[in-house]
C-alpha cells in the first residue's frame, strides 16, 4: 500500500487516500474533534474492503467492490497513522479510538480480527477503545462469535460495538440496506450475550432523515435499555444521499429532536452526535473522497482540496 494523496491541512480531520499495488484504492481517515487536543481525543477510521457490496443507500463506499484487505493492508493504515505522531508507539492519548467503519463491512473480512488481536501487542495505549460498526448482514455468525471471545479475553471493558439500524420499519431497513442481515431479535440475542456487566452499552445507531421511521415502542420490544443504548446522527450530504433524495432531519434547530425526548421517555441514553459541518467539506463524517474522484463531481460534501504525498 502507498499513500497517494490526502485532504488539504485541517485542525478537525485528514482523509488519506492509498493505492494497491495492483492500483485499488482505499481511503482512511484521522480526527482530532475540536476542541479536543490530540492528547485528549484522536479517532482513526480505517477500510476493511475495496469497496463494498453492501451498496447501503446513503454510503459513497458501497458498489464497485472488489474484494478484502489483507492484514497487512488494514494495519498498514493504522501504522501510517500513528507513526506520524506516535514513532515510539506509546500512544499518549486520553481518549483513542479506532473505528473499523470506513470503506465496508467489517464482518466480511476476518483479516479485521486478527488486527485487533495484534494491537495491544504493537503499541502501548493509555486507553484504547476499539470500535466495530456493523449493519449485520447474514452468514456472518461466525466472525460474531469471534468478536465475542475476543472481546472477553483482550477487551473486556471499553469495546465499542455498533449495529446501523437507521429505521424500525423492515421495509424503509430493507431499502436503505438491500442485504440480508439479521433481523431485530437477532440483534438483540447477540447484543445480550455479548454484553457484561461495567461493559459500554452496545450502540443502535440511526441515521436520521426526514421520512425515518423510529418507534420507540418497536425497539423495547427488543433492545434492553441497560444494554442499548441509542445514536442518533444526521443523513451526510453523500452522493448516494443527495441521487436518492434522502436528506437530514436536522435542517432546522428544533427538527429531528422530538424523537429524542420519546426515546428518553423509554428509559434510553441517546447520544446526539453532529460532528462540525466543515467535516462534510472534509469527506470525514460523509463518505469516500474516492467516489468524487472517479465521478468527477461535486456537491456540498467533498470539497476540500486534495493533495498529492
Amino acid at each position: 500500500m502507498k499513500v497517494i494523496q490526502k485532504t488539504q491541512q485541517s485542525d478537525i480531520a485528514t482523509v488519506y487516500i492509498a493505492k494497491s499495488t495492483d492500483n485499488k484504492m482505499i481511503e482512511f481517515v484521522e480526527s482530532i474533534q475540536p476542541p479536543f487536543t490530540i492528547k485528549e481525543k484522536w479517532i482513526l477510521m480505517v477500510s476493511m474492503l475495496f469497496g463494498c457490496p453492501g451498496k447501503c443507500k446513503f454510503c459513497d463506499a458501497g458498489g464497485n467492490y472488489q474484494g478484502k484487505l489483507s492484514f497487512e493492508q488494514i494495519m498498514f493504515q493504522i501504522d501510517y497513522m500513528i507513526q506520524k505522531r506516535f514513532p515510539t508507539k506509546n500512544v499518549n492519548v486520553e481518549k483513542f479510538k479506532i473505528q473499523f467503519a470506513r470503506m465496508g463491512e467489517p464482518s466480511f473480512n476476518d483479516a479485521v480480527l486478527e488486527v485487533l488481536k495484534a494491537l495491544p501487542q504493537k503499541y502501548n495505549f493509555k486507553t484504547f477503545i476499539p470500535s466495530v460498526s456493523t449493519i449485520a448482514p447474514r452468514g456472518t455468525e461466525r466472525f460474531f462469535q469471534s468478536l465475542t471471545d475476543l472481546k472477553n479475553s483482550l477487551y473486556p471493558e471499553n469495546f465499542q460495538l455498533q449495529f446501523s439500524i437507521h429505521s424500525t420499519d423492515e421495509k424503509q431497513r430493507d431499502y436503505l440496506m438491500p442485504i440480508k442481515k439479521w433481523g431485530f431479535q437477532q440483534i438483540a440475542d447477540y447484543g445480550n450475550n455479548f454484553y457484561n456487566e461495567g461493559n459500554r452499552k452496545i450502540t443502535l445507531n440511526f441515521a436520521l432523515g426526514r421520512d425515518s421511521i423510529i418507534k420507540p415502542e418497536i425497539l423495547t420490544r427488543y433492545f434492553d435499555p441497560d444494554i442499548f443504548l441509542i445514536k442518533i446522527t444526521p443523513v451526510n450530504p453523500t452522493y448516494n444521499a443527495l441521487a436518492n433524495n434522502i436528506k437530514s432531519d436536522f435542517g432546522s434547530q428544533l427538527a429531528g429532536y422530538e424523537i429524542i425526548d420519546k426515546l428518553e421517555e423509554k428509559g434510553y441514553q441517546v447520544i446526539l452526535s453532529i460532528g462540525e459541518l466543515e467535516e462534510n467539506k472534509i469527506g470525514s463524517n460523509c463518505g469516500q473522497f474516492i467516489h468524487s474522484l472517479k465521478k468527477k463531481m461535486v456537491s456540498d460534501a467533498y470539497s476540500y482540496e486534495l493533495e498529492n504525498v
